[in-house]
């Protein structure tokens, strides 16, 4: 299927996937982002900030950065890495597909430059391809050493997900876990919560999580599942008010709309050696949440009972 590639009002070449079922989603070559999902009815499924900056070099606060060769500040580079404030290619030579029906897909690359390898002395090619399918979302990002010597980094996509208000959700999947706080000097503590829920600023790196994960959003009667591999961390996070207003590109109220779950490889970088590829992959999906004296059963979110 050839690609739609359009240029929005800034310039920057965005390039539509659509399915039968009538969902679609956005991708910008700057950052690899995905920065739209829509379901069959139109509703916009991630968060995009309202005072989001589209003029490179700045990064776009929302939809789903691409977070590479380092999260957050745990490392010399800039917040999060430089992959979200590159401009990426259509990948002319990407690795076969599998055949299945009814599904848009596009591949996109990134290619150590001399700019990067000034600040990162590392050849590398970091690959990610987006496929959407009916009620689902996948992301499959690969990592190549192009290097002589090995090399390690970080990895994560930030999904910023759409809800209708924070204070109704709740996050199930991590309970038990262990995580370091980021609002407290990266602290390790263990949860004890059946479920997080959110009343306050909220940054936690959880570990060595399940593949599974369940955004429950009560007053949409919806629920995000996030399935990953090859990522064994998962990162929540919203800023609360204070935080917001501090953040010149998020909007004072867009806090009560936005929750980030990233799957990410945080605690335990990886290695690759010369030649060798990381790969990743991730499916978000929707499913209408079914309510059974105002809670949702958990095992039928993650387990997938009937």
């Amino acid at each position: 299927m050839p690609l739609n590639i359009v240029r929005d009002a800034d310039g920057l070449p965005r390039i539509i996937l659509t399915e039968p079922t009538g969902s679609s989603a956005e991708v910008l070559l700057y950052g690899g982002q995905v920065v739209s999902w829509k379901n069959e009815r139109r509703e916009e499924l991630l968060f995009m900030s309202s005072k989001a900056s589209w003029k490179p070099p700045k990064a776009i606060r929302g939809g789903i950065p691409v977070c590479f060769p380092q999260f957050g500040n745990l490392g010399s580079l800039e917040q999060h890495g430089f992959a979200k404030r590159r401009m990426w290619s259509l990948d002319s030579d990407p690795s076969p597909l599998p055949p299945f029906n009814n599904q848009s897909t596009v591949d996109l690359v990134l290619k150590s430059k001399e700019e990067d390898l000034k600040i990162w002395p590392r050849s590398f090619e970091l690959r990610l391809r987006v496929t959407l399918s009916a009620g689902k979302l996948t992301l499959i990002p690969r990592v190549r050493n192009t290097d002589n010597k090995a090399f390690s980094f970080m990895f994560a996509l930030c999904n910023y997900l759409s809800v209708s208000d924070i204070s109704e959700v709740r996050v199930e999947g991590l309970e038990t876990l262990d995580y370091f706080d980021n609002l407290i000097n990266r602290e390790r503590f263990t949860e004890q919560a059946d479920a997080i829920t959110f009343d306050s600023e909220f940054e936690r790196v959880y570990l060595r999580t399940p593949t599974k994960i369940a955004i429950i959003d009560h007053e949409k009667k919806r629920t995000f599942e996030l399935w990953k591999e090859g990522m064994p961390d998962a990162v929540v996070w919203n800023p609360w008010d204070k935080k917001a207003k501090a953040l010149p590109d998020l909007g004072d109220e867009d806090y009560q709309s936005m929750l980030c779950v990233d799957s990410a490889v945080i605690e335990t970088p990886i290695i690759l050696k010369p030649f060798e590829e990381w790969k990743g992959r991730q499916e978000i999906s929707t499913v209408s949440s079914s309510y059974c004296s105002g809670q949702l059963d958990p095992r039928k979110v993650l387990y997938g009972f009937h």
